[in-house]
């Protein structure tokens, strides 16, 4: 069940109107949709809608919206409960009409209000009206993995899993908030609560929003810092108690994760977090479990061997397609489609190719998504790591280079560039989020207004004197919603391909709070706990070997098949009319990058994800702008 949208507004909207706004999601749910408006207090009107995708209960009784059996309230929802049935035997006075967890929600709801959000476990998205109260309700699941926007102005609300659908709504300005554009083209995406257009919002991972008389108030039930301190305290010191504690929370999230009425396999890179999640799967399933891994012409991004190693071990029934450039390319113009604001990690494109490949087979895939956040896998994490040990000298350096007399020198900028970036890295509220002062520079430049920091500033909420655990706390608030789960819902959705993440199951995130960092990141071994895991599965060595991940010749295609595209893009009159980027220094900035494949003295190779950030936002803003 995978698309929602509504509104709660004095305006007058037609049900053929809420009904063009849920359209736009077809591709979130193929199999069944309703759209309902009802009158409310003070002259407002509610609307619902779903486009439903079915998983559980595949019968007309899991049609939404959805109302309790007093008709008190009603209800739209994305995602999946995955321990409704253990809530369910809480509620044995409630009169339940059907098998699916949609139902539960509401029953929960007439028990325990809003704070029956703090027993589910899953990923969803809920809207839901109480007439009794009056309040509408927006609620998103703790670490992002549904998306939810809504639109607030002038005491009307509407609110959609994606934003075409508010496109459609007939109050809505699509005026672009110029602010977030920088921080966009350095980091590849839009965190919330911010989004691309002024007025509209993502619900917070692990956040509530109440719609009540025109005012909009939100809170968070789940918040990262704090559930980290809270289960901090409570340490689990014994290293084989936690592999085995940790163990069993991963295979009870598995095992609730296979719940479905529909047929489900696994995304298999071969890399050690999907392959522990299939391994588990598989000794879960009477069947084969489907697996499925794209391979690439190219060896240096090639994967596919070493999953179909995995697949032959754990005995899959193993699907891998190899594709070629030629393929991923021909992605790149559906990119504005699925992703509705700019977003330019080019993972994308091959995340895409293999949600496509996996729908043929299947409906519900699992993934190994949240393996790096929780228990240190990125290489940043090693960076940062030296980063630290470093900073002492860093600062020595730092203020040497700044004393009177000695600055008027230059000395700073004739350091060698690592030492330089170190010492530069003075801002607490950053530290773990190092990045060339050029560099930044460049990314101020291109844009006319300043817009907000490019960093996120907000490093000392954490408490955290260890850098890596900082930076891990970090990305799961930003990088793991903003970017990864946001990549994997749009490219699962565009086939119409619910993917579950078991890793990001609430037990064992809040588990992996209560572990020693030596348990992830020891004698410069990262995810070490989890490899651990991984091993009473699966040979050590059909798994030990560095990670490439999935590569795009995004250089390649910039001064090659999209060069037309791009320097369209940046001629002059047209970049000037918009309004947003530098003319000048964007059409230097474009020649500087053409003329310089081998990096060149400033805007060559180095700078090519800046390059693709902007073409993908021309790309959008062609798309939905123009």
């Amino acid at each position: 069940m995978c698309g929602i949208c509504g509104f709660i507004s004095k305006s007058t909207i037609t049900t053929e109107q809420l009904r063009a706004m849920n359209e736009t999601m077809y591709h979130r749910g193929p199999d069944d949709s309703g759209e309902e408006i009802y009158p409310a207090k003070d002259a407002y009107t509610v609307g619902f809608a779903q486009r439903r995708l079915s998983i559980l209960d595949l019968s007309e009784s899991g049609h939404q919206p959805m109302h309790s059996r007093d008709k008190r309230l009603s209800v739209v929802y994305n995602g999946e409960i995955y321990n409704f049935q253990e809530i369910k035997e809480e509620l044995k006075d409630y009169p339940f009409c059907s098998s699916c967890d949609t139902e539960v929600i509401l029953a929960a709801y007439l028990k325990w209000g809003i704070a029956c959000v703090d027993k589910f476990n899953g990923m969803f998205a809920i809207a839901l009206y109480d007439r009794e109260t009056e309040e509408v309700y927006l609620v998103r699941d703790r670490i992002g993995k549904k998306p939810l926007y809504y639109w607030y102005c002038e005491g009307n609300m509407a609110f959609a899993s994606e934003l075409k659908p508010l496109f459609q709504y007939p109050d809505f300005n699509k005026k672009i908030r110029t602010d977030v554009i920088s921080r966009y083209l350095l980091l590849q995406y839009i965190n919330a609560p911010d989004t691309i257009f002024e007025n509209v919002y993502k619900l917070e991972p692990g956040a509530v929003l109440r719609f009540k008389g025109g005012q909009v108030t939100t809170w968070k039930y789940w918040d990262v810092q704090k559930v980290y301190q809270e289960n901090k305290s409570n340490p689990v010191t014994d290293y084989t108690q936690a592999k085995e504690e940790l163990k069993e929370l991963l295979n009870r999230s598995v095992r609730l994760r296979m719940i479905s009425d529909v047929p489900l396999g696994t995304f298999l890179s071969g890399g050690y977090d999907s392959s522990l999640v299939t391994a588990i799967a598989q000794e879960h399933s009477k069947e084969p479990v489907k697996t499925f891994s794209i391979g690439f012409q190219e060896e240096k991004y090639n994967e596919a061997e070493y999953a179909a190693q995995v697949a032959k071990y754990l005995g899959t029934s193993h699907t891998e397609l190899y594709i070629d450039e030629k393929e991923m390319f021909e992605m790149v113009d559906s990119i504005p489609k699925y992703y509705d604001e700019p977003f330019a990690d080019s993972s994308q494109i091959p995340s895409m190719l293999v949600a496509g490949l996996a729908k043929k087979d299947v409906t519900v895939v699992l993934s190994g998504d949240g393996g790096d956040e929780f228990f240190c896998g990125y290489n940043v994490y090693d960076r940062v790591g030296q980063a630290q040990k470093l900073d002492g000298l860093g600062e020595m350096l730092y203020r040497f280079c700044n004393l009177p007399g000695i600055h008027k020198t230059g000395i700073m900028n004739k350091l060698p560039f690592k030492i330089r970036v170190i010492a530069k890295n003075r801002d607490k509220n950053t530290k773990t989020q190092i990045t060339s002062d050029n560099y930044l520079r460049v990314v101020r430049k291109m844009v006319k207004e300043e817009g907000i920091p490019l960093h996120y500033p907000i490093e000392s909420r954490y408490h955290e004197k260890n850098w890596q655990e900082r930076r891990m706390l970090l990305d799961m608030d930003t990088y793991l919603p903003g970017d990864i789960l946001c990549k994997v819902d749009r490219a699962s959705m565009k086939y119409s391909l619910e993917s579950r993440c078991p890793i990001l199951d609430r037990d064992v995130m809040e588990y992996s709070y209560r572990l020693p960092h030596s348990f992830k990141y020891g004698n410069h071994v990262k995810k070490r706990i989890l490899k651990d895991i991984a091993y009473d599965y699966i040979p050590k060595e059909l798994l030990e070997r560095p990670k490439k991940g999935f590569s795009v010749p995004i250089d390649k295609w910039l001064r090659g098949p999209l060069k037309e595209q791009l320097l369209t893009m940046t001629e002059h009159n047209f970049v000037k009319s918009q309004g947003i980027f530098d003319a000048d220094f964007i059409s230097g900035m474009v020649q500087t990058y053409m003329e310089h494949e081998d990096g060149g003295p400033a805007t060559g190779a180095n700078y090519s994800k800046l390059m693709w950030s902007y073409f993908v936002f021309q790309q959008w803003y062609d798309f939905y702008m123009k």
